[in-house]
């Protein structure tokens, strides 16, 4: 199982999580600007999670519903991006975890934060 980076990551690009990663598995990717995850590479370490401060990154077991198809788009996007591993600046504009999780109320979602194990 790998972990998945979800649509809490489009126009934000926090990459925290990319300097922690042992097994160098982060994509960077434009179109939508956000990073995604090679599941082929991922070990399931979960280090990456904590990291994450708008908390777009959830074990492919636990991806909430809005963001079920996240899955495969991280498997789709990943070959056309960059791979990342250091940490940098995030987009001008990047929403924090409090804008995140109000858009979500706004379309009437329950999305559940992701498992700090």
């Amino acid at each position: 199982m790998a972990y998945v980076v979800t649509e809490r990551c489009v126009k934000c690009k926090y990459t925290d999580c990319c300097a922690v990663c042992p097994v160098s598995c982060f994509y960077e990717i434009d179109d939508p600007p956000m990073l995604v995850i090679d599941p082929d590479t991922c070990i399931d370490c979960h280090l990456c999670v904590p990291e994450c401060p708008v908390h777009a990154i959830y074990a492919e077991g636990e991806v909430p519903e809005p963001y079920a198809e996240w899955t495969q788009k991280n498997r789709d996007l990943f070959p056309g991006g960059t791979n990342i591993t250091d940490k940098k600046d995030a987009l001008p504009g990047a929403l924090t975890l409090a804008q995140i999780q109000e858009r979500e109320k706004s379309k009437g979602w329950d999305v559940s934060e992701p498992t700090d194990a």
